[in-house]
């Protein structure tokens, strides 16, 4: 009897493994060398015959880098979502709890690591890669690549596509002269009135910082004496409104000073609201009223990352991180949007002032620098209208803003009213708050 079949049986599956196997390792080296000749390619092209080898393994390394960082932020952001969203479900509001991991952070060496992510993300990555690349970042942030003003081939790496454009269009400013729009597109996390001695804003449930710290020593933040408070008032109501801002600007300017936090109070009508902008977030910064800008005040803090986990555990979150403070006045008095750095996120560019550079090396290791002014055509100013492009952020971060608006003479109630809601998404020209015609 013939067994010829039996002994063949194992035979088949073997063969057809070895030739799966064969086809894998074909296919992987085809994508390998299709890799390499792009790269080369784009090497030759820029004239480099030398160093066309070299190039050719810098730029899948560092596109292997990001996509695994851009994997590491992806499921932590995920992660930390999920923990927010289920705390919200069962109404519990986060509260500060300082933990070990924030103690860590201050020993890490975050400003380097921020301007090497810089470095990573200005590297020029192959044309047939760019769109993979940008689309995998869009599905893991929640990116409307539909909204970027360029075709996706056309942002030579991932810094330009941080910061890219939208289409005209797509950020429509409310046009009402009495409303104020958001400066960015992000989610709310906290708006209110200031209200008595010290200036505070809440951090998260539990710890509040200081504004005039935010803002800086110097800063020009709408300030009376507890004791002079009645006073003030009748006089600020038998002033104009013009008169009133340029003595008070004049008088700020001749001797900012440190004010006391228990002897002093913010005047009525000081408001402020926090604006969260995620990853994925359009990441440019625009005018919320027409103003002019007087002054702009850098901090090269540390650059601890913003997220949830980041506010509940590390204190003076906004005071401790590089941030950027633009103060002048608008039609209602002062106004202040602070711009604040973070981790892999230390670069704050300025189109209103192209040669600023942030998160530079320090000069001094152990103690904390004074804040670099710059006054824009003193006595002037630089005028922005409402909508103009004033900052922007190589990724998502953090903006508070602090300001004066219109209040009821005679009554403790505001004129001004928010209409937003804790945990709201917003976008550029969308409005944060509105007030009566007098």
């Amino acid at each position: 009897m013939n067994f010829r079949v039996s002994h063949r049986v194992p035979v088949l599956p073997y063969c057809a493994r070895a030739n799966y196997l064969h086809n894998q390792r074909r296919s992987f080296s085809s994508f390998i060398k299709k890799l390499q000749t792009a790269t080369q390619a784009r090497a030759s092209f820029n004239g480099g015959s030398g160093s066309s080898r070299g190039d050719s393994f810098l730029v899948p390394g560092a596109t292997v880098a990001t996509l695994l960082m851009l994997g590491v932020l992806h499921a932590r952001r995920m992660y930390d979502d999920k923990k927010v969203e289920e705390a919200r479900e069962r109404g519990i509001e986060s509260e500060f709890q300082p933990d070990f991991k924030a103690s860590v952070l201050r020993l890490l060496p975050l400003r380097s690591i921020s301007r090497c992510w810089g470095y990573l993300t200005s590297v020029e990555m192959p044309v047939w890669l760019r769109p993979y690349v940008y689309r995998a970042w869009a599905r893991a942030f929640h990116s409307k690549l539909e909204e970027a003003a360029l075709p996706l081939n056309k942002y030579a790496n991932l810094r330009e596509f941080f910061v890219r454009a939208l289409k005209e269009g797509c950020r429509p400013i409310d046009p009402d002269p009495q409303c104020l729009v958001s400066p960015v597109d992000g989610t709310i996390l906290r708006f209110g009135e200031l209200k008595g001695p010290g200036v505070m804003i809440e951090q998260v449930k539990g710890f509040s910082y200081s504004v005039a710290s935010l803002l800086g020593a110097s800063s020009f933040l709408p300030m009376v004496a507890e004791g002079d408070m009645d006073e003030d008032g009748d006089e600020a109501e038998n002033t104009p409104m013009d008169k009133r801002k340029k003595s008070w600007w004049r008088i700020s300017l001749s001797s900012p000073k440190v004010r006391d936090s228990v002897s002093s109070r913010p005047v009525k009508g000081l408001f402020y609201c926090v604006i969260y902008l995620k990853p994925g977030d359009y990441h440019h910064i625009h005018s919320p009223v027409d103003w002019k800008i007087f002054i702009r005040r850098h901090f090269s803090g540390n650059l601890y990352p913003v997220n949830e986990r980041a506010t509940r555990t590390i204190r003076n979150l906004y005071i401790e991180n590089e941030r950027v403070v633009l103060e002048g006045l608008w039609q209602e008095g002062f106004m202040a949007i602070a711009a604040i750095g973070a981790i892999n996120i230390g670069s704050i560019e300025l189109p209103i002032e192209p040669e600023f550079r942030s998160n530079l090396p320090r000069k001094k290791l152990l103690h904390p620098e004074t804040a670099e002014e710059r006054l824009y055509e003193p006595g002037i100013g630089m005028t922005l209208r409402k909508g103009d492009e004033i900052a922007a952020f190589n990724m998502g971060s953090t903006v508070v803003m602090v300001f004066q608006a219109p209040v009821i003479i005679g009554d403790s109630s505001s004129e001004f009213k928010f209409s937003i809601k804790r945990g709201d998404k917003i976008r550029v020209g969308e409005a944060l708050g509105r007030w009566r015609e007098q």
